[in-house]
Order: structure tokens, then C-alpha cells, then sequence
């Protein structure tokens, strides 16, 4: 039995003020990264792609873990995109070989009235044929488990962009300003020859 799932969903999270705008940040993907997963279950395989192990799901009665390799760069205006490049279901052979999860998503600083907002929008949707134990369970049932598991992994990552994403990008702003401070000193005291 073939099922098709598709989520979407938007973001849009207000950034408090920092020494240094969040534009500057977002150059930096790997960050996000790091802010949408725990960084034990992220592994970096090049420059711009990255390898999620999700935490494991239930699925009715089966228990399965996504592996995503997901793509990320920036823009330098501050834009971020998102896009998978593969994925594997560990736990269940049979759904592994039949199974295709195509992600993609973008997030980006607005700047109006002097306060930042960072706006994004997620898009998922997952073929995959069921093993035989399953064509005698209803489809609407199957297409509600389905739907809820994509709906859960969308949420995880919306609380983590609100609460993570922006406590990182505030520590990542006071460090980044302190360390300009002490160029910017050490020049001051060691004033050039020239």
C-alpha cells in the first residue's frame, strides 16, 4: 500500500536587539543546524551538508528512526535554505527501501520598525509503501499516523528555532562583540609604526 503525507508549515519569530544583527549570524548555517537538533545527533559530512538522526518514532505498532542528510547554505543577505538530499529509516528494512522524504525550507531576517522578525516557511512530503501487515488497516487511520509524525517533527523544530536558535545567536553576539572589543583595544595600546 502506497501513502503519500505532505506538511507545511511557517515561522515567525520576533529576534530580541543584540550588539550585532542577526543577518551576521545566519551566515553561519551550521548554527542552525545545531539550534533545530541536538548537536550529538548531528554529523557534519561536507561544508554545506549535514546528517540528522532523529529521535526514534512510533509508527501504530512499528518503532523506526529518520536519518535525514540535509543541505544548508546562506545567502549573504542573511537567508538560510534548507534542502534534504537523502534519507534513511533505520528499524524497518522494508519501509527503508520503499520510502522518499523530500524537505525544503528557507528562513530569513525582516527588519521593520526597528524590530527583527525571523520569517520561514518548511515544506515535507513522504511517499513510502507500507509492508503487507498494514492493507487491512483502514487508509484514513494510516494517513492520520502519518500526518501526526510529520506534524510532531515540524513542532519540535518550531520550539527549538524560538527557544534554542535565538539564546544561541544572543550568546554568539556578546562573544563576537567582546572579541571586537579586544582587537579594537589591542590596536589602541599597540599603535602602528607605520
Amino acid at each position: 500500500m502506497q501513502l503519500n503525507f505532505a506538511a507545511s508549515h511557517s515561522v515567525l519569530l520576533s529576534v530580541p536587539e543584540a550588539s550585532v544583527p542577526i543577518q551576521h549570524y545566519l551566515r553561519q548555517p551550521q548554527r542552525l543546524v545545531y539550534a533545530l537538533t541536538d548537536r550529538s545527533r548531528v554529523e557534519r559530512l561536507t561544508e554545506e551538508c549535514f546528517q540528522l538522526t532523529m529521535r526514534p518514532r512510533q509508527f501504530l505498532n512499528l518503532s523506526f528512526q529518520p536519518v535525514v542528510d540535509l543541505k544548508v547554505w546562506a545567502e549573504p543577505n542573511g537567508t538560510v535554505h534548507l534542502q534534504s538530499m537523502g534519507c534513511e529509516i533505520r528499524g524497518i528494512e522494508y519501509i527503508n527501501n520503499r520510502f522518499d522524504l523530500t524537505l525544503n525550507g528557507h528562513l530569513y531576517p525582516l527588519c521593520t520598525e526597528g524590530l527583527t522578525q525571523l520569517v520561514g516557511k518548511g515544506d515535507v512530503s513522504v511517499n513510502v509503501e507500507l509492508p503487507p501487515l498494514f492493507w487491512m488497516t483502514p487508509q484514513p487511520i494510516l494517513e492520520a499516523a502519518g500526518q501526526s509524525i510529520l506534524q510532531g517533527i515540524f513542532l519540535t523544530f518550531k520550539q527549538r528555532l524560538g527557544y534554542q536558535l535565538v539564546n544561541d545567536y544572543l550568546q554568539w553576539a556578546d562573544t563576537t562583540q567582546a572579541v571586537a572589543a579586544d582587537r579594537v583595544q589591542g590596536l589602541s595600546t599597540h599603535p602602528s609604526t607605520y
